[in-house]
């Protein structure tokens, strides 16, 4: 690690809460040798330096970040950068000194050294500023709360549960004595990895059939939410890879999220059941969107195959060989047991499903849906696309940037610089959106991804311990890759609302292309773009520029520039396995970094509740009125009236 950095060094605060008569309630995890039928439960160390929250159990800051004198010095400095014109990009960035003390500089060894560059010398900051910042982090106990995360405390402390998404990738011989039962925590991680492995390369070499015999190529993907957007970003950033592209060969991976009939349709229209894996991904089995779709696809695989071998049991006359063919319970279970398994934390429901249990991938309470790429739930279907090798380098990019993320000061650590500068430009700034925007068509589904973890995440109203924020927490993430976003949504970034934005870009193309008499690559055309953008964003252009070129008087107000938009800019070597898992853990602990100092707790999600429950009484009464045509009551009038008119409608 190298960082270009000058600040001083503040002290840390404790933060746990102290009681001698409380205790930490216990972690639990999914037994993982098969078959995966059991939950047992991982007791955490019991102190009297822990204690219970207003919640139970958890912990929580010894001050919010709001109560400490550093928060009234940023809301001034923020007065003082949205007034003073000196403090304007176009004079911060002419200060060299400035600019480079805010870059730092990640280097990972392995294979080809690569590097990771963060430059956020174009964000509305001044050294002071982030001492500012940091000494905010200090105040609110940052450090102690990402150590917290490592050792396995209930961090999670609404659902008392620990957050420990980071021993997902942790390799077999890593020495997790910062958590009690770290060893027992890696046992159960690498048995579901080494079960993964196993079945990935039966279903890869084939040794695996389907019903009729036919090799399983294809696999179908059901799930929802952090089951669905962690993977599919991760499946569309390694297609163009050379040697992920390679190991996928003949492979065909897609996703089904949408209830929606039409996802249903366009996902399975032009494959064939018999070649077709279908995996279920749901923490509970009980998710209503992607338990429906697994149900369509059973049907789907049993209408499809049903009848398949009928053939085989018939002779010449086409009567039956023999009294012992199989009856329709039997084949419907010998085809879900070929063609479907399951990812979920509740072994259960699954064999309630009917998935045999050994078709069962557990993963366990501490890792939340979201937070879930790197367990089974992303790296069992990506290891049916790519292999398991080639998720293995994935996990190790996303465990490089854990330990950075864990060992690293905080004025070198590129989650924590990031987290920081989102708290400046939302709760100081005032900037209710930020974009990011990858150089890159392969990280297309990066934004996507993001959204959710960061939104799920941090989109809260109230403090750990139930009081509502002075604040809004959280900001609305978007983005596109470039250049195609250059296209869309630019023309708001230069001249209409501030929009902070993160650039992601890379020294080397995953698919190089140079024409004959062509100025530049296609890469560099690209890049060309990455290194403009931001200086755009920064400098802008005035009116006294337009008349010097000579633009026409009327048009003058129309280019001007303000400028003054900050951004910062990701640098990194190549976008391969690796380096996806390092882009994806830098954005996870980006995201933790925020809610720490927010004190908000970044790894629940009740807000998602109230719309499911009045789903629930919208569909039981769509089921009465279908059935018995029971008139809509007990809804609003502007919903009723919505509803008597969809009921009402009938297909010409």
């Amino acid at each position: 690690m190298r960082l270009k950095l000058n600040f001083k060094s503040s002290g840390l605060l404790a933060v746990l809460l102290i009681s001698s008569s409380s205790s930490i309630t216990t972690v639990t995890a999914t037994s993982t040798t098969p078959p995966p039928s059991s939950l047992p439960t991982i007791p955490t160390r019991s102190s009297s330096s822990f204690s219970s929250s207003s919640c139970g159990t958890g912990i929580g800051t010894k001050m919010k970040c709001y109560e400490v004198p550093q928060f009234i010095a940023l809301q001034s400095a923020a007065a003082s950068f949205k007034s003073d014109d000196k403090l304007h990009l176009r004079h911060l960035c002419s200060d060299s000194s400035r600019c480079a003390g805010l870059v730092a500089v990640h280097t990972s060894g392995g294979i080809g050294e690569r590097k990771i560059i963060l430059d956020y010398s174009r964000q509305q900051v001044t050294g002071e500023t982030m001492e500012l910042l940091f000494d905010l982090a200090d105040k609110v106990g940052l450090t102690e709360l990402r150590s917290y995360m490592r050792c396995g405390l209930k961090i999670n402390a609404t659902e008392r549960r620990s957050v420990l998404h980071h021993a997902l990738r942790m390799p077999r011989t890593y020495d997790y004595t910062h958590h009690p039962y770290g060893m027992q925590i890696m046992d159960d991680v690498h048995a579901v990895r080494t079960r993964i492995e196993e079945f990935t390369n039966k279903i890869r070499s084939g040794s695996w059939k389907g019903y009729t015999g036919k090799t399983l190529k294809h696999t179908v993907c059901i799930g929802i939410g952090g089951s669905q957007l962690g993977p599919e970003f991760v499946h569309e950033a390694l297609r163009a890879d050379q040697q992920a592209s390679l190991a996928a060969e003949g492979r065909t991976l897609r996703f089904l999220a949408n209830v929606d009939p039409v996802d249903f349709h366009l996902c399975t229209r032009d494959l064939d059941p018999a070649e077709t894996l279908v995996v279920i991904i749901s923490k509970t089995f009980e998710t209503v969107e992607t338990m429906l779709n697994a149900r369509a696809a059973r049907k789907w695989l049993i209408d499809g195959l049903r009848g398949s071998n009928e053939s085989d049991n018939k002779n010449d006359n086409n009567e039956d060989k023999n009294d012992d063919a199989p009856d329709d319970e039997s084949i419907e279970k010998d085809i879900i047991m070929r063609h479907v398994v399951a990812v979920s934390a509740s072994p259960p429901n699954c064999e309630d499903f009917g998935i045999h249990p050994d078709n069962v991938f557990g993963f366990w309470d501490w890792v939340g849906g979201r937070f879930s790429v790197t367990s089974a739930v992303g790296v069992l279907p990506l290891s049916l696309q790519y292999s398991y090798d080639i998720m293995s380098a994935f996990l190790d990019g996303a465990h490089d940037i854990d330990e950075h993320f864990f060992n690293a000061p905080l004025r070198e650590n590129i989650p924590v610089l990031l987290g920081l500068i989102g708290i400046w430009n939302s709760t100081f700034m005032g900037y209710a959106t930020r974009a990011l925007l990858p150089y890159s068509q392969a990280l297309r589904r990066l934004p996507a991804h993001i959204q959710q973890l960061d939104m799920e995440s941090n989109g809260k109203r109230v403090a750990m311990d139930g009081t509502p924020l002075p604040f809004y927490a959280g900001e609305i993430n978007f983005g596109e890759p470039g250049t195609n976003g250059q296209h869309s949504f630019y023309q708001l970034l230069h001249q209409g609302r501030v929009v902070p934005a993160d650039f992601i870009g890379f020294c080397e193309s995953q698919r190089p292309v140079e024409l004959d008499g062509e100025q530049v690559s296609n890469h560099d055309e690209l890049m060309s773009n990455f290194f403009a953008q931001p200086d755009a964003l920064a400098y802008g252009k005035t009116f006294n520029d337009l008349i010097q070129e000579g633009v026409p008087e009327e048009l003058r107000q129309h280019k001007v520039f303000t400028g003054n938009r900050p951004s910062s800019s990701l640098l990194l070597t190549r976008l391969d396995a690796f380096a996806v898992g390092q882009i994806l853990a830098i954005y996870e602990h980006r995201t933790a970094v925020q809610g720490f100092v927010w004190g908000i707790n970044s790894f629940d999600q009740w807000g998602v509740e109230l719309g499911k429950v009045l789903a629930k009484q919208v569909r039981a009464q769509l089921k009465l009125s279908r059935v018995s045509g029971a008139s809509v009551q007990g809804f609003n009038s502007s919903t009723s009236s919505l509803l008597e008119a969809y009921l009402s409608h009938r297909k010409k």
